[in-house]
């Protein structure tokens, strides 16, 4: 039995529409964004552009934890790591 070209189209829109409100989905693009920010404010801070990957190990080392715990918490934002006075009296910032 053949189906109209219109059944077809429904059949191969469908899984993308649902990929695109899936929480799983939605999940991954709010981890993207932070990753992107990261490299943003990192490169920024050392004057050169790190990379994406980079970026990508440093957050997952960095902030996964904390980002992800206060999304499950329902906090837009995770609290930022609070300065430390190094030897030097300087502020360390990670």
């Amino acid at each position: 039995m053949s189906s109209s070209p219109q059944s077809d189209h429904k059949q191969t829109t469908a899984p993308c529409d649902f990929t695109k409100q899936s929480s799983l989905y939605q999940e991954f693009l709010a981890e993207r964004e932070e990753i992107l920010r990261h490299k943003w404010l990192e490169s920024e801070r050392l004057g050169q552009d790190i990379g994406f990957e980079r970026a990508l190990l440093d957050w997952i080392r960095k902030h996964r934890e904390g980002w992800r715990a206060s999304r499950r918490a329902g906090t837009s934002t995770p609290p930022m790591p609070t300065p430390t006075k190094g030897p030097n009296g300087q502020a360390n910032g990670h």
